[in-house]
């Protein structure tokens, strides 16, 4: 004995494959996004290094050139890199004893309120 089928069969399956359509193009879009995040995080990380090595080069030539001028000025040829490491001692010891790692933790949650979960953020307000 066959029961009658009126077409059900054939819209549950079409809406089977729609659903599973829907699913495998959600994964999609998931996979590019997330693409997408480990792509700008890679490039941001590229570029905070090169900037942190070329200006890590900076520092160093430019103490490198004021010792060297100290050392014209004051005709000695040790007293301008011994006044610039003196300077590195003061800001040192300000450092650790002066300042509290909150003034840190503010600079850092003030420079990255914007940057991290910027589009979780926009998807919201839409």
């Amino acid at each position: 004995m066959e029961i009658p089928d009126n077409g059900t069969r054939e819209k549950n399956s079409s809406l089977i494959e729609n659903f599973m359509g829907y699913i495998d193009t959600r994964i999609d879009i998931i996979r590019l996004e997330v693409q997408e995040k480990l792509k700008a995080v890679m490039v941001n990380t590229i570029h905070g290094v090169l900037l942190g090595v070329v200006g890590f080069m900076c520092l160093i030539f430019v103490n490198i050139f004021l010792g060297l001028l100290l050392n014209h000025l004051l005709d000695s040829s040790f007293w301008g890199f011994g006044i610039i490491a003196l300077i590195y001692v003061i800001l040192l010891v300000i450092l650790v004893i002066g300042l509290d790692k909150k003034v840190f933790q503010d600079m850092a949650d003030k420079s990255l309120n914007n940057t991290i979960y910027k589009s979780d953020k926009r998807e919201k307000n839409i």
